[in-house]
């Protein structure tokens, strides 16, 4: 007997930052090989869909995420995965999508790859068409390289481009952070681009953070020095202003502050979640945002109301 279609489903995703991302020289095929950490915080996109007779895609952004930065046509990443996603199934892409946006639009934070990790999650659900984790994990791999770990979540050790997600170690572990957004995204594009003019001698391969790995499950203190992200200074290049932010990242005490993978959001570690909350009144008036969120958080999940 075939189960009902659901009035609803809906999928929350979350936010990712780079504990660390070394970025090297670019492939035959244009992609960089990275070595990453990733590490998802309690920054969420939900993702509702519902049966219908067509497509229909609209969105519900937080106060400070401009609606006019989020494409809602076919070059939308939920189309495009929802598209795939029934092009497996043999069905018609049909469903009528509400983003409920609260993870900054071009900042670094792998917000759409969170909305197409939903979207694959809820599709899925809604039409029944029980798709292996195989498939899901391939046909994310196809939309882009952050959506995998979108799907999931806590600490991985991403390597390819950043597709292929590991797990590791320290998921048990709760670390504090404070997030400044930028008035204005950054192309990831443009700061590749840039990195490639600022590192013309990078390594094919960049090397491996073991170090930050043996330390994920221990003490804060253990990891804020080896925070590191190859593409910031590209970042800072383009976007000078974003040293001030880092800077008064240090002054409100911060134990270690960096540009979000290609940024422009800042993102500075913390204590606990106490000192996440001083910091972050510390940095008021530092960017357009300041939130506070803790890591590591699942991947994509079904969510109740």
């Amino acid at each position: 007997m075939t189960s009902a279609t659901p009035a609803s489903v809906t999928v929350r995703a979350p936010a990712k930052i780079n504990l660390h991302l070394g970025v090297g020289a670019p492939r035959a095929d244009g992609f960089h090989p990275l070595l990453t950490v990733y590490h998802a915080i309690g920054i969420y996109d939900d993702v509702t869909v519902r049966p219908a007779d067509s497509w229909s895609l609209a969105l519900e952004p937080a106060p400070y995420v401009d609606a006019a930065d989020v494409p809602l046509g076919d070059d939308n990443i939920v189309f495009r995965a929802a598209t795939l996603l029934a092009g497996l199934h043999g069905r018609p892409a049909h469903a009528e999508v509400v983003i409920r946006k609260d993870i900054p639009v071009a900042g670094g934070m792998a917000g759409g790859s969170a909305d197409a990790a939903a979207a694959l999650v809820a599709l899925d659900r809604l039409w029944g068409v029980e798709t292996s984790d195989e498939d899901l994990f391939r046909l994310a791999a196809e939309l882009g390289s952050d959506v995998p770990f979108a799907l999931m979540g806590g600490n991985a050790l991403g390597t390819g481009r950043g597709e292929v997600v590991e797990s590791v170690r320290g998921g048990d572990v709760t670390r504090w952070w404070v997030v400044v957004t930028a008035h204005e995204g950054l192309s990831t594009p443009s700061v590749y681009r840039h990195f490639d003019a600022l590192r013309p001698d990078a390594s094919a391969q960049p090397a491996p953070p073991h170090r930050l790995v043996a330390f994920l499950a221990d003490p804060v203190e253990a990891i804020a020095g080896l925070l590191h992200n190859d593409l910031q200074d590209a970042a800072l290049d383009l976007r000078p202003e974003l040293r001030d932010v880092l800077a008064a990242g240090e002054r409100a005490g911060a134990l270690a502050g960096i540009v979000s993978g290609s940024g422009p959001t800042c993102v500075f570690l913390c204590g606990s979640g106490d000192h996440a909350r001083e910091v972050a009144a510390g940095l008021d008036g530092a960017g357009e945002v300041v939130l506070t969120a803790n890591g590591p958080v699942a991947g994509a999940h079904l969510v109740d109301y």
